[in-house]
């Protein structure tokens, strides 16, 4: 019962005005008030502090600045080897596997196409129809910012306007094509041996989507698709360099083409990563 009120509320709440007052209140300053969030998302999450480059929860200025912290360096090692795919982020894994016909798996008996995901980019989904995929969900608890699986030139940065329905495991069972209709900004890549993309997906309360090269993405003024090219060499990343980071849970989408790069067999749905293990590898 408790999973259907949930799935209800998603379709029946106002995602995008609650998300908004979210953001609101996660961007205040007043001590009392970003302190009381902090302690209470404490109590809530187990999140692990001593991980972070700054341990004190209390000193950030506010609760997102919290949610967002950095890393000590050394807590995530990047895969060293050249082959390896490293993980795009802290999470689970919810599906791993082949595209087939260019349908991804969102769970037990639904999924969506890459075309859908993509915005409708035929071309780019062309390269991916075939391919393999990973989708890696971040707990509230988890490290929030999302790296390069292999090192590359970014070639072109969407953002897709969408829903923001949630994306934990009981959303993605019961909302059909959820990660092809929430918002979401997506970067292709070209890497030394191959395409690739990394999708950033919103949630409730995750409008927004930033990058060290250009900001705040998402929640956008546009109300339509934007796709920005870049010239080659103009962004430019190594291995486990950050893409981008969320301002609440949400989930990270990974595609390769066929035949070009292969999962590590053992893993599976529902198991945990972490940013920077090896996850893969590429074919060469």
């Amino acid at each position: 019962m408790k999973k259907k009120i949930f799935v209800i509320l998603q379709y029946v709440l106002p995602q995008k005005a609650l998300s908004r007052l979210a953001g609101y209140a996660m961007e205040s300053t007043c001590s009392w008030w970003k302190n009381a969030l902090i302690r209470k998302f404490l109590k809530t999450y187990p999140v692990n502090m001593s991980e972070a480059l700054n341990q004190d929860p209390f000193s950030y200025p506010t609760f997102n600045d919290f949610f967002t912290r950095k890393l000590q360096p050394a807590v995530r090692p990047i895969a060293h080897d050249s082959t390896a795919i490293a993980s795009p982020a802290d999470g689970t894994i919810s599906q791993i596997g082949s595209i087939c016909e260019g349908r991804i798996i969102q769970a037990k008996n639904t999924d969506f196409t890459v075309l859908e995901l993509l915005g409708g980019d035929t071309s780019l989904a062309e390269k991916f129809k075939q391919g393999i995929f990973t989708t890696i969900y971040l707990a509230p608890q988890d490290y929030h910012h999302v790296h390069m699986p292999l090192a590359g030139t970014l070639r072109k940065m969407t953002h897709i306007p969408g829903t923001l329905f949630s994306v934990n495991q009981t959303a993605a069972e019961a909302i059909p094509r959820l990660f092809a209709r929430n918002e979401r900004v997506v970067f292709f890549f070209e890497t030394e041996t191959m395409p690739m993309v990394v999708v950033m997906v919103g949630a409730f309360l995750v409008r927004s989507i930033a990058t060290p090269w250009s900001g705040t993405i998402a929640p956008s003024t546009n109300k339509t698709i934007n796709a920005i090219p870049y010239e080659p060499g103009e962004v430019s990343l190594a291995k486990g360099q950050e893409i981008g980071h969320f301002k609440f849970g949400s989930t990270a989408i990974v595609l390769f083409p066929e035949k070009m790069a292969q999962w590590l067999p053992h893993l599976q749905s529902n198991m945990s990563v972490k940013m920077g293990q090896a996850i893969g590898k590429k074919i060469v």
